[in-house]
């Protein structure tokens, strides 16, 4: 929950997002895309740990991490952001995919070895 709480404040900070993706760069829209499917996958990998096995792991990891992202987006643009709702729907979409790596590392984590 932690991470979470500390990695929706920084998508939602105007001071992180130059830190990590200065507008002088040519490739910042990348940088920040990439970087942000790594934070949801730490999400996805957190929420599956706390939310416990599942079968649908994946899905679920999906759909929290989707609506995670998309409440990020939310807050970004009450608080001024001028995105769109095609790079809104981008930044949730990379929820997603990060959503769903964080449940299938924390899946490759957790599964039963031979022998032990």
């Amino acid at each position: 929950m932690i991470i979470a709480a500390v990695l929706f404040w920084a998508a939602t900070s105007d001071v992180v997002y130059e830190l990590t993706s200065p507008r002088a760069l040519t490739f910042h829209v990348v940088l920040r895309k990439a970087y942000s499917i790594a934070a949801f996958a730490l999400v996805g990998f957190t929420a599956d740990k706390a939310l416990g096995p599942s079968a649908r792991a994946v899905l679920r990891g999906a759909i929290v991490v989707g609506a995670y992202s998309a409440a990020i987006e939310v807050v970004q643009w009450r608080l001024g952001s001028q995105e769109g709702l095609v790079w809104n729907t981008i930044d949730t979409l990379c929820g997603v995919v990060g959503g769903v790596v964080g449940a299938v590392i924390a899946k490759r984590v957790t599964r039963p070895r031979w022998g032990a």
